[in-house]
């Protein structure tokens, strides 16, 4: 995979881009009727980390993930993101301060193409109106090629060259993976939300996932939680974890103290150790 030195291009296309994103949840809980899906949970994501959720099925790591991005609306706690309380934030007013996710279930529109997707992304940060647009300014099209070169720095990271013309639909499961990580990094995320990207994936296909992810972090500086069952991958690229179980947070710290944790191991496989 091709990767990148120095500081990247986007960057360079957009020089005053600000990358803060400090999250920290303070006592979340969330209920759906009479079962509690999130109880007090606590937990700091800084600027520049890649931070792993885990936990075994049903655990509330979806439902964590909806809170954050403001598909679900908890019933205490709250929500700071870089010093602002964003608790109650719709899901659109959080992307436009900068939180971008991707989906477990992969939400693209399969009959467009995969250029076409990720230009959707783009409206987020037009900065004309349908008026001006009509007209094609100067102004405008000073910008459409800036969004352009967004994109096609996005489509040569992820290696998606061949396939920028094609219809998602007609595209094989993993690779409408990587399209829509394509469409969540074309916002310009400060924190970026990744449910369960390697779901389904190929060996093949998780290892190129894992090497954009990690040239992400790394060179691009882009702060992550990442929802991942494939335990392997999650401790070999996290540089911290949290452990949920029936909707507490029952760890957290490196993969090393994670993996050794007794409640972790008990949540996991019993009185077994982890592989």
């Amino acid at each position: 995979m091709k990767t990148f030195r120095g500081e990247p291009s986007i960057y360079k296309i957009n020089p005053s881009r600000d990358n803060r994103a400090d999250l920290e949840l303070k006592d979340l809980t969330l209920k759906f009727g009479g079962i509690t899906a999130l109880n007090r949970i606590n937990l700091k994501v800084n600027t520049g980390e890649l931070v792993g959720v885990i936990g075994p099925n049903g655990a509330g790591k979806t439902s964590l993930l909806n809170c954050i991005t403001g598909f679900y609306k908890p019933q205490k706690g709250s929500l700071t993101f870089n010093d602002q309380d964003v608790t109650g934030l719709s899901a659109h007013q959080l992307t436009a301060i900068g939180i971008g996710r991707t989906f477990q279930n992969i939400e693209l529109f399969s009959g467009m193409s995969v250029l076409s997707n990720m230009l959707l992304a783009r409206n987020l940060h037009c900065k004309y109106g349908l008026g001006v647009a009509a007209f094609f300014s100067r102004k405008v099209r000073r910008e459409e090629v800036r969004h352009r070169k967004v994109l096609e720095e996005l489509i040569d990271f992820l290696e998606m060259q061949s396939i920028r013309k094609e219809l998602v639909g007609s595209l094989p499961y993993g690779m409408r993976k990587r399209v829509e990580l394509g469409r969540a990094l074309a916002l310009e995320p400060k924190l970026l939300i990744l449910d369960e990207p390697l779901a389904g994936m190929t060996l093949e296909e998780k290892e190129d996932m894992v090497r954009f992810l990690v040239e992400l972090n790394s060179s691009w500086k882009q702060t992550m939680i990442l929802v991942e069952h494939d335990m392997s991958i999650v401790m070999g690229i996290s540089q911290r974890i949290a452990v949920l179980d029936f909707g507490a947070k029952i760890a957290e710290g490196s993969p090393d103290q994670v993996q050794s944790h007794p409640e972790v191991i008990k949540a996991y496989l019993g009185e077994t150790t982890i592989a």
